[in-house]
């Protein structure tokens, strides 16, 4: 829904010392309901459901400059990972400001759930099946707190740039990154980022590597994902492969694949990911099946597992 002319001069005058204009406020929701099963681990069947509420407010300036702001309600998005004491009660889940005219560019500051310019386009191209299926393992957190993130204007046709800065906490952490994007061509979209991470006496860096061409009914796409640290046997490859057909406008399915290598060790992890998805009305049906070899890198029948998923997702 939109509520228009609400008056976000009031609240931007509180803020900051803007003009004061008359904005407009947008809502965007969704809602799934699933069920999901993983073989060989104590979770068995479960129930999921998702949920959340959008809001974006803003609008331009006597400068010509626009301004945005965003938030997602949320409640208890936080609970089970890290962050500060407040956002893990919150209602409020990733908010952020940004800054933007054809000429400047666009400048966002992400205070919880933004992401660096390389963590932007860290999900491997089968949609981190690993993470995402297995309910047994979980990779890194890509999400940077704290962040500002500068879209360059346009330079070039089809070419984007990117860089971030997150100036860290109490621990002395900061992190750097920075994208460029091409996407020139017809069906052709190429990337390429690194972010380095400092902190006292260690330094990290990850590179990801993105490539898909979408021909006809069919998109095939290809991630690489490199962490690697300067101290420590932590070292981490991931790469990844998918290949999408669309059968009709309502109709489609994936296969994709994902391995991760971690350093020190003699068995990979290795997932597959089958999907077939269906959409009418606003709502999309799916169904997920997940393979996966050398759970927490066990070779043979014990770092086997499997995992159905089947979901309903909502969107308003």
């Amino acid at each position: 829904m939109n509520i228009k002319k609400i008056g976000l001069s009031a609240l931007a005058g509180s803020l900051v010392a803007f003009s004061a204009h008359a904005g407009e406020i947008s809502v965007a929701g969704g809602a799934s309901l699933g069920l999901k099963n993983t073989s060989k681990t104590s979770s068995g069947k479960s129930w999921t459901m998702g949920n959340q509420l959008t809001f974006t407010g803003g609008g331009e300036l006597d400068n010509g400059l626009n301004v945005s702001l965003s938030f997602i309600l949320d409640q208890g998005d936080d609970s089970t990972t890290t962050g500060t004491a407040h956002n893990k009660t919150s209602p409020f889940d990733s908010h952020s400001i940004t800054i933007s005219s054809d000429e400047l560019g666009s400048l966002a500051f992400n205070p919880e759930g933004g992401s660096s310019a390389q963590a932007a386009i860290d999900t491997t191209a089968a949609g981190d099946a690993w993470d995402n299926g297995s309910g047994f393992t979980s990779p890194s957190s890509s999400e940077s707190t704290n962040a500002l993130v500068y879209t360059l204007p346009t330079i070039m046709d089809g070419v984007t740039l990117v860089g971030s800065y997150s100036p860290g906490g109490a621990g002395g952490e900061s992190a750097t990154a920075w994208r460029v994007g091409y996407s020139g061509i017809e069906g052709l979209s190429l990337d390429y980022a690194q972010g380095e991470t400092e902190t006292v006496g260690s330094e990290a860096t990850t590179t990801t590597m993105k490539a898909s061409y979408a021909y006809s009914s069919f998109t095939v796409s290809y991630s690489d994902n490199n962490h690697d640290k300067d101290a420590g046997t932590t070292d981490e490859d991931i790469t990844s492969w998918n290949v999408a057909y669309t059968v009709s406008d309502d109709l489609s399915i994936a296969y994709g694949t994902e391995t991760i290598e971690t350093q020190g060790q003699t068995v990979d992890e290795e997932s597959e990911k089958f999907n077939v998805s269906y959409t009418t009305g606003g709502v999309t049906l799916s169904a997920t099946q997940y393979n996966f070899e050398g759970s927490g890198n066990t070779a043979g029948a014990a770092g086997e597992k499997e995992r159905w998923a089947l979901s309903a997702t909502f969107a308003f």
